[in-house]
């Protein structure tokens, strides 16, 4: 057995599965796929986190998912796939999972968590042996990676800034705040 191409193999595992996650994760956003609540329910659900209009940060959050995950799967343009799932579980792991005990039975960030992981080792690492990237002789400069991860932190900062409400606005949106992330953590 040939310990190269075995080893070569895992990361292409990791790539294709959490990639085909986050894209099935992006199209219930983008297109109420899977169950998912679509673009309306999407937008509802960033405007109960404060996230106003809802509307853009719902197609940011979904594209971000979407298109992150696609290019993930198919190793192609490595770091964008990886970055945008990292930007976007940024963003749920702040405005929907802060604050909560670390378990997702909890309602806590463990799943984005997990996925940042994955996603920066995916991003740092060169082309597995099985990306479009490397059949394609494609690489990307390493600066793109510092400058997505330096947008993805200008982005959750400036949805803080968007955010601030009255102590008042926020007590009467909590409880509907924690049954909507119910529905759409699911299970």
């Amino acid at each position: 057995m040939n310990t190269s191409k075995v080893n070569e193999s895992a990361p292409m595992i990791v790539r294709v599965v959490q990639g085909s996650l986050m894209a099935g994760h992006g199209a219930q956003k983008l297109f109420g796929s899977f169950g998912g609540p679509g673009l309306e329910g999407t937008s509802g659900f960033m405007e109960m986190l404060g996230m106003r209009p809802g509307r853009p940060w719902a197609y940011l959050a979904g594209l971000s998912e979407f298109a992150g995950g696609v290019l993930t799967a198919l190793g192609l343009f490595n770091p964008l796939g990886p970055l945008g799932v990292i930007g976007s579980m940024a963003m749920a792991t702040r405005k929907a999972h802060w604050g909560k005990p670390i378990w997702v039975t909890e309602g806590g960030a463990e799943l984005p968590v997990l996925n940042v992981a994955i996603s920066t080792a995916l991003m740092v690492r060169e082309p597995d042996r099985y990306s479009l990237d490397r059949a394609l002789g494609i690489r990307l400069p390493r600066w793109v990676g510092l400058v997505g991860l330096v947008g993805i932190i200008l982005t959750v900062l400036y949805s803080e800034l968007e955010a601030e409400e009255t102590p008042e606005q926020e007590d009467g949106q909590e409880g509907a705040q924690d049954e909507a992330r119910e529905d759409l953590a699911g299970p």
